[in-house]
């Protein structure tokens, strides 16, 4: 059937005069509510109101406009069906063929600084909600857009199509639909559950995304990929130059923003495949990144740098004098982005927001696995439980081998010093491989392990552990403890002179 008539009712109007005069080129009778019907007619463009369908003004200060049975009828009856058309024709009600609507910005006046409870809840959208599914319900018979960026394309296919739409248009545009009602139903739910409910865990957690970036290829050529947003303000990251970013290239940028974010001092930290090669910290951001570069530089070789501070000149020109495929920051200086354009290819990308999820997602099969990170115990309360006390600077190089253990591959074992690391065992299936990765990673770049610390996510099963860090010169050793051989680990610590911390807390990464 032809498009005939449709109802136009937006809150962002971005394109909807142009849209409807393009409608009523194609003879498309129009009905429109409040703030659209006035836009509408003061640009010159013949809309009727809706009152002319339902003979009802709007109600309760506009909270009731389109919430009727006239509208109703005439969107949900089935054009095929002779007994639904015989009803309009008994009851005088004209068939909708096409509605425009998008939804109160719920998100962003929820997200405005100290709103009140009652700008929220006016913000509910209810009649466009409901016009939405009554249109995509009966897609074979009426179309339904909800977004400004859908107007050009259906213009031009009812122009092509002589005013009607093909089924597979209908049921595309019915699709996208559905998911901008979820996407809005999502924000309402996340609202309730996070001001209005003590539980972490609520009986129902969803959570909708939009797409947001096409990518190349997934995490091997062959596999499709795209990323997608949470938030609806945009992609919480800005492509500032070089090649197309990869399924891989985010994986690992989410890491370098989560090792970074561990640092209130300059940091950086470079990684591959998700685990960090090398992390440094210094007084500027140059000496950050010369540390972590010193770590690993055969494994930081096409690696992503990630940076807790705007970017810099000096920064940018140690960085081009290395070879990365990536660099993240939160912002950059002219100077910075001079220095990279020295290498096209080289993608600059900067963070918008925190770095950090609220709620953390593992994709399972039947279902999806969710946790909240826990903050972490402070060092303060971390025990020692050796005849040794570590030292001011041993103290030191564990909170910093602790902060970057936290973003290893389990099983993960991290030698540091005060400022960077200087080996890493990463995603070994023992604890004693671990320690023994981190060491041949250490001397296999030339770096002495003597008079480094040791960082452990896990208890130690056994004193082998520690007795191979000794023979390497480690003096220091943090981990979470909790193995029923702790009381033979700390013996064999104490053998050696060794100080060793608990934190009462494991830190695995799967």
């Amino acid at each position: 059937m032809p498009i005939e008539k449709a109802l136009l009712s937006v809150y962002d109007k971005d394109g909807i005069v142009d849209f409807a005069r393009g409608l009523r080129s194609l003879g498309v009778m129009l009905y429109s509510t409040g703030g659209t019907l006035r836009i509408l007619q003061e640009n010159g463009v013949q809309a009727d109101s809706v009152e002319a369908i339902t003979d009802t003004a709007e109600l309760l200060s506009g909270r009731v406009k389109t919430l009727h049975p006239k509208i109703f009828a005439g969107i949900l009856a089935k054009r095929d069906d002779a007994e639904h058309m015989e009803q309009l024709k008994e009851y005088g009600i004209p068939t909708i063929d096409l509605i425009v609507c998008n939804l109160y910005p719920f998100r962003k006046v929820v997200e405005k600084k100290d709103v009140e409870l009652a700008e929220v809840l006016e913000n509910i959208d209810i009649g466009g909600v409901t016009l939405i599914r009554a249109a995509a319900k009966n897609y074979k018979d009426v179309a339904v857009l909800v977004s400004p960026d859908q107007y050009e394309e259906t213009l031009r296919r009812l122009r092509e199509g002589d005013g009607i739409l093909d089924e597979t248009t209908l049921w595309n545009l019915a699709r996208e639909a559905f998911g901008y009602i979820v996407q809005y139903d999502e924000a309402i739910a996340s609202f309730y559950n996070r001001f209005k409910d003590s539980v972490r865990f609520p009986r129902y957690l969803g959570f909708a995304f939009e797409k947001g970036l096409a990518l190349k290829y997934g995490e091997n050529p062959a596999d499709e990929a795209c990323f997608y947003k949470q938030e609806l303000e945009g992609v919480p990251f800005r492509i500032r130059q070089g090649k197309e970013i990869s399924f891989n290239n985010l994986l690992d940028l989410d890491s370098a923003l989560s090792t970074v974010a561990e640092f209130e001092e300059p940091s950086c930290a470079i990684i591959k495949h998700t685990n960090p090669c090398g992390v440094g910290t210094g007084d500027s951001l140059a000496d950050a990144y010369r540390r972590a570069h010193l770590a690993d530089p055969v494994s930081a070789f096409g690696g992503i740098a990630g940076m807790n501070r705007r970017c810099d000149g000096e920064t940018a020109d140690e960085i081009v004098s290395t070879f990365m495929q990536l660099v993240i920051a939160p912002g950059y200086d002219a100077a910075a982005l001079t220095a990279f354009a020295k290498r096209k290819n080289l993608r600059v990308v900067e963070m918008n927001g925190s770095p950090e999820p609220q709620y953390d997602f593992r994709r399972v099969r039947g279902g999806v696995l969710v946790q909240y990170p826990a903050p972490g115990s402070p060092p303060g309360k971390w025990r020692v439980v050796t005849d040794r006390t570590p030292t001011q600077k041993e103290r030191d190089a564990l909170l910093f081998g602790w902060r970057v253990v936290k973003h290893v591959k389990s099983n993960g074992v991290v030698l540091a010093i005060g400022d960077r690391t200087v080996g890493i065992g990463a995603g070994q299936m023992s604890r004693v491989d671990a320690v023994e990765l981190a060491i041949k990673k250490a001397k296999g770049v030339g770096s002495s392990t003597s008079g480094t610390v040791l960082a452990s996510d896990g208890f130690f099963p056994f004193r082998d552990s520690v007795d191979k860090a000794d023979a390497a010169g480690v003096t220091a050793i943090v981990q979470p403890g909790g193995s029923v051989r702790d009381a033979e680990v700390i013996d064999a610590c104490n053998e050696h002179g060794m100080a060793m911390l608990f934190t009462g807390e494991r830190c695995f990464r799967h």
